[in-house]
């Protein structure tokens, strides 16, 4: 089969690969149907990973159908229609018996990291009866896809993590993918303001759309200014979504006395905490990756139609044009692209 190799900082290939086989009892192989390109992947690329070795195939989200399970598989056959988690979960480890399925201690985030990933013809999925969920009949596959890894992501680093109160003032810096799935889960728990700050004035247009209050092009103006001029002293809750000094830097000066930083972004060098001034303020900071322990209750309110997920979707791909994929998404302002759908 083929796949979308790592070969080291800045070189990816697609190319053939050997075919995954069960392993485990608790394995399944699934043939991919959709899977996408993500920020993380990007990161990989520019060396922000050292966990993940070259040889390795990229790649954590996706749809499929199940091609094979182990013998130790209880709730999946061979051609179920499936829902890949960016998490595998053992379920049974101290961590997983916590929902803190993120840190399992056989699984966690491991696809596209120290396995095999989705960004290929099949995939092997350790823990299949944790690790993947039935695809619900007569719901869009792209908007499941968006169900592996961003919707969860943006919802539970960012929305559950900061705290978000009805009547909040909450600001996102970053409106590509994640930010964007802060914004459209935040507005369950029905903020008064939601800021969106970017450099990129299509995704600012699109933020309005979907739910942002106000916009700030922070190319254009201090976004810090700005919002503290418009508030008694800062925003609520501050999401940070791109994994920058840069924007982690702006949090920390529009968050207000009892305010939160939710962390969502990866960064890949330190930033300056300015504990100087935030420790009297009574600040909360969180950061995390991702445990998918709401995806359950996400994927009722896409079945349901409250959100429609797929609308962050901008540009599809054939698996077999991957090379292609990842140099639009890596030029995603040029390009105006968000989500990318690459089908099997």
């Amino acid at each position: 089969m083929k796949g979308l190799v790592y070969d080291g900082p800045g070189k990816i290939a697609y190319k053939e690969v050997p075919k995954p086989e069960i392993q485990k009892p608790t394995d399944a192989v699934v043939k991919i149907v959709k899977t996408t390109i993500c920020g993380t992947d990007l990161g990989i690329l520019h060396g922000k990973t050292p966990s993940v070795k070259p040889g390795t195939t990229l790649g954590h989200e996706g749809i499929g159908i199940i091609e094979e399970v182990g013998t130790g598989v209880s709730h999946f056959k061979k051609g179920d229609r499936v829902i890949i988690s960016c998490i595998t979960a053992c379920g049974t480890c101290e961590y997983c018996k916590k929902q803190m399925y993120g840190h399992c201690k056989d699984g966690g985030w491991i696809l596209g990291n120290l396995i095999n990933g989705t960004q290929a013809e099949y995939v092997r999925i350790p823990h299949a009866d944790n690790s993947l969920y039935a695809a619900p009949e007569g719901v869009d596959d792209e908007a499941l896809v968006m169900l592996s890894d961003i919707l969860p992501t943006g919802h539970e680093i960012g929305v559950i993590n900061g705290c978000v109160k009805p009547g909040d003032t909450i600001a996102i810096v970053g409106a590509g993918p994640i930010g964007m799935s802060a914004l459209l889960t935040a507005q369950f728990y029905s903020p008064a303001k939601i800021y969106m700050i970017d450099l990129d004035k299509n995704r600012l247009e699109l933020a309005k759309k979907w739910g942002a209050t106000d916009t700030i092009n922070s190319g254009v103006e201090d976004a810090v200014k700005k919002i503290m001029a418009e508030t008694a002293d800062g925003v609520d809750v501050a999401i940070e979504a791109v994994g920058a000094p840069a924007t982690f830097d702006i949090c920390q000066n529009i968050i207000r006395p009892g305010g939160h930083i939710a962390n969502i972004g990866v960064h890949g060098k330190s930033v300056d905490l300015k504990i100087q001034d935030l420790w009297i303020q009574n600040i909360t900071i969180t950061m995390g990756l991702v445990n998918t322990n709401t995806t359950p209750m996400l994927l009722k309110t896409v079945t349901s139609g409250k959100i429609q997920p797929e609308k962050l979707i901008t540009h599809h791909f054939k698996l077999s044009e991957v090379m292609q994929a990842y140099e639009v998404f890596g030029n995603a302002a040029k390009e105006k692209a968000l989500k990318i759908i690459l089908t099997n």
